[in-house]
């Protein structure tokens, strides 16, 4: 495919700051994953990647927790391919790994 090392951006939504930028080794579809390389940005929000990361652990047992804390993450940082943002996605942060997959067209309200 030809995501292979194409680099995407985390940004945060508040000030425009660089979390970080995520280098594209894997595409298996729909998951696209790389490495991780923070940017000044990330030690703000890497609580709420650890926090959704052990949620997302036992997201079974308690499927609102988990979606309460990626909420914050969305709230928190956008995800700019190279082409630009992506109005949808699901991102995981863990050391120096990144994967996520995204859409084209925001996801309708539930």
């Amino acid at each position: 495919m030809g995501f292979t090392d194409e680099i995407w951006h985390v940004v945060s939504r508040h000030d425009e700051q660089p979390v970080g930028d995520i280098t594209i080794k894997e595409a298996d579809f729909p998951w696209l994953s790389g490495h991780f390389t923070p940017g000044p940005g990330f030690p703000a929000v890497k609580p709420l990647f650890d926090r959704e990361l052990a949620l997302l652990d036992r997201v079974n047992e308690d499927p609102d927790a988990w979606e309460a804390a990626y909420d914050d993450i969305v709230r928190a940082v956008t995800l700019v391919s190279p082409d630009g943002p992506v109005p949808e996605f699901l991102l995981h942060i863990q050391n120096d790994q990144a994967w996520f997959r995204w859409s084209d067209t925001p996801f309708p309200d539930a």
